[in-house]
């Protein structure tokens, strides 16, 4: 790639980055008026060609729109598309709310049983095999970090097992969500391992075959993380 495209690219990112996460975070409030292109390509220090890239971008997203008379201003957040990776990664690093993490929570309680029970069913020896090894991982996790990645690999080995490239494709979209929501999780707890015997249950229930123990195995871990997380709220 010629050095000049890459660095305009990197600038286009940066402004989608700088802009995105002002909005989502809340610098910039729904109803905001941006300033006009050529004044926000002079802040930006950038060329208006990136900058219209750029906003491009956010448009797509939801975050703003542009009109005659009004120029561009940030949309109402019930306007954004709450599951594309960027929003939920802004929205995510400005500290969740109470409100965002309860959503997520019934969001996998929708989610996550249903998958158990697919994965139960029609799991192949690999995909089970790789549920394993990320259950080992977590087993031997030496530390917050190290214990909160193989958690995430645990949930997505679970996902890839249903064999429903629709619901193996959501984990992409919901991974950075649910890699927050793992750290926070065990963050609040005194032992961040506490969620250990729940995961090995829904393993044992997809290795045996039994779709019903599998949800109810996967229902009964988000239950436990939503308890503790609002004991370590209350603290």
């Amino acid at each position: 790639m010629a050095p000049k495209m890459a660095n305009a690219r990197s600038l286009h990112g940066q402004v989608v980055e700088e802009l995105g996460s002002s909005i989502v975070g809340g610098v910039l409030r729904p109803g905001d008026a941006l300033p006009g292109e050529a004044q926000l390509a002079a802040q930006m220090e950038v060329s208006r060609t990136i900058l219209r890239e750029a906003l491009k971008v956010l448009a797509a997203k939801g975050l703003i729109e542009t009109r005659q008379k009004t120029g561009m201003r940030v949309r109402d957040s019930r306007f954004w598309n709450h599951l594309d990776p960027n929003v939920l990664a802004w929205r995510c690093a400005a500290m969740p709310t109470e409100d965002f993490v309860g959503k997520l929570v019934e969001m996998r309680a929708i989610i996550e049983p249903a998958a158990c029970m697919a994965a139960a069913r029609r799991r192949e020896p690999a995909q089970l095999e790789a549920i394993g090894h990320a259950l080992d991982a977590m087993e031997d996790a030496d530390d917050l970090d190290a214990w909160a990645a193989a958690d995430l690999r645990f949930h997505e080995a679970v996902l890839a097992a249903t064999n429903n490239e629709l619901l193996s494709s959501l984990f992409t979209v919901i991974e950075t969500a649910l890699a927050t929501f793992f750290v926070m999780s065990a963050r609040t707890a005194k032992n961040f391992k506490y969620s250990l015997p729940h995961h090995r249950a829904v393993y044992e229930a997809i290795r045996r075959r039994r779709p019903n123990e599998a949800a109810t195995a996967m229902h009964a871990m988000i239950e436990d993380s939503r308890t503790n997380m609002r004991k370590g709220r209350r603290k």
